[in-house]
């Protein structure tokens, strides 16, 4: 799971990309256009912040999941202990 949870803070980070470099072009000072040069900063800002907390919770998971097959792993060998040592 924290694999696809980096994908998509990678994603996200990459939009938030695209609308910093969107305020900054004249794209966002056309007439017409999806909204104004600080509509895109507060988008990027946004996306940028979503971004570091699904990071956040990628760096969680992984942590936990680690600790999990750890401790998994010294259940099984303290069995194969006590069985292999049956006094």
């Amino acid at each position: 799971m924290g694999r696809n949870l980096y994908i998509l803070a990678a994603t996200l980070a990459v939009l938030a990309g695209i609308s910093i470099v969107l305020s900054f072009t004249n794209v966002a000072n056309q007439p017409g256009s999806p909204g104004d040069a600080s509509l895109w900063r507060t988008t990027s800002l946004a996306l940028i912040c979503v971004a570091l907390i699904v990071t956040l919770a990628g760096v969680l998971s992984s942590l936990f999941e680690q600790a999990e097959r750890r401790a998994s792993a010294e259940r099984q060998q303290a069995r194969r202990r006590r069985s292999a040592d049956p006094e």
